[in-house]
């Protein structure tokens, strides 16, 4: 380690000679300069390379040491994991491969031992004569027996089970699916109920509004009400009424005696008389605004309950038509294909019969032949 600081500071060194040569030139060069900066930095030229006691009494330099050891020391203790890891997955791999090796000749020991105890020599006469003369029709005569007795003793009993099961799940989906639909038939109700609500809410405030005449008052609240998403809204307009009513029916009455008078009365700012002081427009026009929200709302209430429950009825039938249809076709469907398996069955049974029947007098002719014979 010692070594290598002493090249990299033999390399700083012929850096600084080189660095030193260089200003001297350029300070022969450029003989105007007037101002010589004083260098401030600590050179390795102006130590003593050959004492390794000012080295390693330097504090910068021991931090520079340690650095250097502890990366370096870092640096192989992460080769060495890799390596370590490396060759772990080396040897997992080759074991792996020994061990398809080994099973691979295990296999093929056995199965060449397993072919040197057949016998090869076979010849024709180990064949049974009655398995060579056997015809086509025996053979499909047999398989059409085996079919009968595996569909008369199987597919019977299990079309009724079938069957069963799916009346079942038809009874069980069909309460499942009307609740379901009901449930979506009330939501979508509400919503459509809330929105003619609130359609409703901002028409009675429209008609308030051009009763107590604020409409004239007040140019283009009617549309501004109409535009805006909430009846509950007209509260927001309390400013702008006390505003207009000051400037329309103060001192210069721009709207006449008579509608000024009615528009008071109205506002509550002026009693039924027309003469006598009522409440101060602060409170009056809030008072008002908020009675026409109260009614509103009750309308708006009412509207809602009422459009609910048609629009929650209509879907409801109309959902619970759907599922009864739908139900008619998964019944129709399931009886269909109990049906095509009762008649599938029959006709194999009718095979079976008639087969049965052909079996046994082949029989009775074998039987009858043995006994010529014997006699």
């Amino acid at each position: 380690m010692k070594v290598h600081y002493f090249n990299i500071f033999l390399f700083s060194l012929s850096l600084n000679i080189l660095l030193l040569s260089s200003q001297v030139h350029t300070q022969r060069n450029h003989n105007l300069t007037l101002h010589k900066p004083t260098s401030t930095s600590r050179l390795l030229c102006n130590c003593e390379l050959y004492e390794p006691s000012n080295y390693d009494n330097d504090p910068e330099m021991k931090a520079v040491m340690q650095g250097f050891d502890r990366q370096t020391s870092q640096r192989f203790e992460e080769y060495n994991e890799r390596l370590l890891e490396n060759k772990q997955k080396c040897r997992e791999q080759c074991d792996k491969e020994i061990q398809k090796i080994i099973l691979k000749d295990k296999l093929e020991k056995e199965l060449m031992d397993k072919f040197a105890t057949l016998q090869t020599d076979i010849q024709n006469d180990a064949i049974p004569t009655c398995v060579c003369e056997k015809s086509l029709a025996d053979k499909v005569e047999k398989g059409c027996l085996k079919c009968a007795q595996n569909l008369g003793g199987i597919v019977v009993p299990s079309s009724g089970v079938l069957g069963g099961i799916g009346e079942f799940g038809l009874s069980v989906w069909k309460p499942a699916a009307l609740a379901a639909a009901k449930k979506a038939a009330i939501a979508e109700g509400l919503a459509a109920g809330e929105a003619a609500g609130i359609e409703a809410g901002k028409k009675l405030v429209i008609q308030l509004l051009q009763r107590f005449h604020i409409d004239k008052l007040v140019s283009g609240i009617c549309e501004e009400i109409s535009r805006t998403g909430h009846y509950a809204n007209i509260t927001n307009f309390t400013k702008t009424i006390i505003e207009q009513r000051g400037a329309m029916c103060g001192l210069t009455r721009k709207l006449g005696e008579d509608m000024c008078k009615k528009i008071n009365i109205g506002l509550g700012t002026r009693l039924q008389d027309g003469i006598s002081q009522g409440l101060p427009d602060s409170l009056a026009v809030p008072k008002v605004l908020k009675g026409f929200v109260a009614k509103a709302e009750t309308n708006a209430n009412y509207e809602a309950a009422k459009v609910s429950s048609k629009i929650a009825a209509e879907i409801t039938k109309e959902k619970t038509s759907e599922i009864a249809a739908t139900y008619a076709s998964y019944e129709i469907a399931i009886i269909a294909s109990i049906v095509a398996i009762v008649v599938i069955v029959l006709i194999m049974a009718i095979i079976y019969l008639i087969l049965r029947y052909r079996r046994k007098k082949k029989m009775k002719k074998k039987l009858q032949y043995i006994k010529l014979l014997e006699e």
